[in-house]
């Protein structure tokens, strides 16, 4: 057995087989460790379904090149992996249904996933054993279908093996320490006794440069051993088998092809055929989570006790939709634990604060994501960085503040949601409200709906003040909801008059030290501000993509504050803390960095009103001139009272108005609050809440982290020359430079249709081909049409060029537009007064 490796994979389900085959054929010396036998986690009992819808772009891809990959291996290793291309069929019984497919086709056309549209009676005539009178159409997938999930990952792991992978069975981690250049993992042999798997005296010691966990079910003990969190916490889930159904063998004896796999998501299941019978998994309210802190030793390739009550209501929705299955008796079932995440995403990439440390946790549907988990995790660990970008699933988008009991509510809520309507305004209510900034609950009398961003509460519109306690969840729609009215009202608000957003959520940090600076200036590509001054710049990656956006406000020579977006907290935090550590080894001054977030709030007042609103409350010895562009021009920063209120006030406006960010003591936050309303009352301000927040800053052509701004573009792809100081070194430059223009950002307006907008999933298309795909879209009240952002071929980014974005599957009218349309030359942020 060895002892010494360049990277060890830590669980031998799909996604760790998958993970050693690319990691081993991208060169790397590589071992797995299983603590059992290969899939005898969730693997084993896996339908082995290969969906290829998904809303996410990454994973879209992730799942689409798992579909392909798996093709390939019975050629490569001489298994056959049981792949039944059957097709996958989704049915829809409401228009509403029909629209999400419709926005997922954009995601699928932009991923270059294939897939067609039918009608019911399209379906009856293929498949007339499917009732299709009450079904509005369906989207079809004729590229995918099931696998068997213990033969795919045996394929994998010979495939692995025969790229030099040595694969270990029945070793059990027990300890990772890391020595500060390699990691050392302590396992033990694991051995039967009274047919439990328990340890045994055997012990090794395994020294790795990289180190992969992929426990599955085992993910908190995993979390246990690094000290650390990984929200991953198993569900249970169900499926049954039938006895053979007459109907259906007739049909399968006259020659006719197997059924695709059969998703009916309103009634919450799928069914495939199985040896003349069908296999019903339902995806139903009230599944437990279980394993909240450990697997107990007894459990191995084991099950839970069939709950048929909790799924009776699918079970009968089968017989609907499959009447010939009303007299069929039930062979097998299955009741097993998959694991879940929060958001239903896995857990890929570095683990929190560790060094060569990877995730690859929390997979509920682990068997069409392992592949492309495995070869996209690959890259990042050869190559710097994957071709996609895969900041969705990095497992730091959970900071400290998560706990287990929220993990296992939220995942149970996941778990209920695989198959309802999702919206792309969805907000789910589980765990909520949970960090609340100070105004949350006058936000609320005041008709504040909700979403959460990290954690926090955050207003995303103001709606009725008298509003049930369900309004948000009514008002969702694939095109134009009930809150799109407020939402344009508050829009309208900050361009006329004022309006007043609480960005409390924002990421904050100090950084301050003797090599503070120094180490500012190779961390980000834009040149540092003087003391009392702010810039916009970017971190990059070694590949020269985007890691993250920052205003930096410098307060010293040596003392800056950092703000970013608040959903990336900890993925922001960890990133620099770990560069700061490579700065110091590599001989830099100290540098000292504190997250202090939750230390400030943050209010954001725009508008043109908005100096006057601030002018009746401001103390100072001159308060005329106290935010005139004299003493406070545009991009600076200075530290004024409001009321009995210190703030750090800084002249920058996401919405492109005449604005101020007012960051504050957290804890004086009502007192604030309580001062800006009735002085902005007086001036027609409104409250205004994220959505109408992003439309604005599309009229304004800014980019934001997670939509135009990520680690798959580099800083001169999305058009930011005028932040990137080339006359500087800073990471990435080179490989920046080196990559050239592959797409460039542009924004458009669209002409589209009277009842939706684009959600920024949409295709980009010129003379009938797809060029390009929007990251943003909304409503610009400026223009009164539909606005986007997103990224098209170079060619095709000049100002002026006609192009169409496809929209509820039909095409409309666009045009690239010059970068801020509103108000391009910063007249109105720059007013004085």
């Amino acid at each position: 057995m060895k002892t010494h490796v360049r990277a060890l994979v830590v669980g031998g389900g799909a996604v760790g087989c998958s993970i050693a085959y690319h990691l081993a054929r991208a060169g790397w010396d590589t071992m797995l460790l299983e603590r059992d036998e290969l899939t005898s986690g969730s693997t084993w009992h896996a339908a082995g379904l290969l969906p290829l819808f998904n809303m996410s772009y990454a994973t879209t891809h992730i799942h689409k090149y798992s579909v392909d990959f798996y093709k390939t291996l019975e050629a490569e290793t001489g298994l056959n992996p049981g792949f039944a291309v059957v097709g996958n069929l989704r049915m829809a019984q409401t228009q509403e249904r029909m629209d999400e497919y419709m926005l997922y086709s954009s995601v699928a056309e932009t991923a270059g996933v294939h897939h067609e549209f039918l009608t019911p009676k399209e379906i009856r005539e293929r498949w007339p054993l499917v009732r299709t009178d009450d079904l509005k159409g369906a989207l079809f997938h004729p590229q995918d279908g099931y696998i068997n999930p213990a033969d795919v990952t045996q394929a994998m792991a010979k495939g692995a093996r025969q790229h030099g992978c040595a694969i270990e069975r029945k070793w059990q981690v027990d300890s990772y320490e890391w020595t500060g250049s390699e990691w050392r993992v302590t396992a033990r042999k694991m051995v039967e006794k009274g047919g439990n798997l328990v340890p045994g005296d055997e012990k090794v010691v395994i020294t790795a440069e990289h180190v992969v966990t992929a426990t599955g079910n085992h993910a908190q003990r995993t979390a246990r051993l690094l000290g650390i969190r990984i929200p991953a916490i198993p569900v249970e889930h169900q499926y049954i088998v039938t006895e053979p159904d007459p109907a259906l063998v007739e049909w399968r004896k006259a020659g006719n092809p197997e059924h695709p796999v059969l998703r009916d998501a309103d009634a919450r299941w799928y069914v495939r055929e199985e040896r003349g019978g069908w296999i019903l998994g339902p995806y139903e309210r009230g599944a437990p989570a279980r394993f909240l802190y450990d697997v107990p030793e007894s459990f191995r390739a084991d099950l839970f006790p069939l709950d048929l009550e909790r799924i009776e209501e699918e079970y009968m929705s089968m017989i609907h939709r499959i009447p010939s299955s009303e007299n069929v008796g039930l062979k097998d079932d299955f009741n097993g634990p998959i694991c879940y995440t929060p958001d239903g995403n896995p857990l890929v990439g570095p683990a929190p604060g560790l060094r060569n440390m990877w995730l690859a946790e929390g997979f509920s549907f682990g068997i069409t994501a392992a592949g492309g988990t495995g070869y996209y995790l690959a890259q990042m660990m050869t190559e710097g960085e994957a071709e996609i970008d895969m900041a969705s699933l990095d497992p730091k988008r959970y900071g400290s503040w998560m706990t287990t009991e929220y993990a296992a509510r939220k995942n149970e809520e996941c778990y209920a949601h695989v198959f309802i309507l999702h919206h792309p305004d969805e907000e789910r209510e589980a765990c909520r409200p949970l960090r609340t900034a100070p105004n949350y609950d006058r936000q609320k009398a005041l008709g504040a709906q909700f979403g959460q961003v990290n954690g926090w509460e955050r207003p995303n519109y103001y709606g009725p003040k008298d509003a049930p306690e369900d309004y948000d969840h009514h008002a969702r729609s694939f095109r134009r909801a009930k809150w799109w009215p407020f939402a344009v009202e508050e829009a309208r608000a900050i361009r006329e008059t004022a309006g007043l957003i609480d960005a409390t959520a924002f990421t904050k940090h100090v950084v301050r030290g003797p090599g503070a600076t120094a180490f500012l200036d190779r961390f980000t590509c834009n040149a540092l501000p003087r003391v009392g001054r702010i810039n916009l710049t970017y971190a990059l990656t070694e590949a020269g993509t985007t890691r993250t956006e920052y205003t930096i406000v410098r307060w010293g020579e040596n003392d800056y504050y950092l703000v970013s977006a608040g959903a990336w907290t900890a993925y922001d935090a960890d990133y620099l803390r770990k560069r700061a550590e490579d700065f110091m080894a590599g001989g830099g001054d100290y540098v000292e960095i504190h997250d202090v977030t939750t230390q400030y709030g943050v209010f954001a007042i725009a508008g043109p009103n908005s100096r006057a609103i601030l002018g009746e409350i401001v103390k100072d010895a001159d308060p005329a001139t106290v935010l005139s562009n004299k003493r406070f021009p545009w991009l600076t920063a200075r530290r004024i009272e409001l009321g009995m209120c210190p703030v750090n006030a800084i002249r920058v406006a996401y919405t492109g108005e005449l604005g101020w960010e007012l960051h504050h003591p957290i804890e004086m936050s009502r007192y604030l609050w309580d001062l800006l309303l009735p002085a902005g009352e007086r001036h027609g301000m409104k409250l205004v809440g994220a959505r109408a927040q992003n439309w604005l800053r599309q009229e304004k052509s800014y980019r934001a982290f997670g939509t135009e701004l990520g680690r798959d573009a580099t800083p001169l792809e999305a058009g930011l020359d005028r932040f990137v100081d080339l006359r500087k070194d800073f990471i990435g430059k080179q490989a920046m430079l080196d990559t050239g223009i592959r797409a460039k950002c542009v924004t458009v307006l669209i002409d589209g249709p009277d009842d939706a907008d684009p959600w920024g999933k949409e295709a980009i298309l010129h003379d009938g081909e797809m060029v390009g795909r929007l990251t943003s879209g909304g409503w610009s009240v400026a223009f009164g049409k539909q606005i986007g952002m997103g990224y098209v071929r170079p060619d095709l980014a000049e100002v002026g060029q006609k192009l169409k974005v496809r929209m509820l599957r039909q095409e409309w009218d666009a045009e690239v537009v010059e970068d801020s349309p509103y108000d391009p030359k910063n007249e109105r942020i720059r007013a004085d007064g």
